[in-house]
């Protein structure tokens, strides 16, 4: 592979995974990522940029969290 020779996002993320996990799993890895990105491309019909970072997603509710809510709520709220 010339991802050691590239400095890009994808190539440090390639060489970081290699290092973690061997060749083999990260070459499916990287086959993976660019199925994924082909699909994107394709059913969105906008260009790829290789640069753009996702919107991280908000962490789930714990059980603990969600049962200390519940209470506060029914002390709360008469019924």
């Amino acid at each position: 592979m010339s991802a050691a020779k590239r400095d890009d996002p994808t190539s440090r993320w390639l060489q970081q995974l290699i290092a973690r996990v061997g060749w083999q799993k990260a070459c499916v890895a990287m086959a993976n990522k660019n199925a994924r990105i082909l699909w994107a491309v394709m059913t969105r019909e906008q260009g790829f940029d290789p640069r753009h970072v996702s919107a991280k997603p908000q962490a789930k509710v714990s059980l603990k969290e969600r049962a200390a809510a519940s209470a506060q709520a029914a002390v709360t709220c008469p019924a």
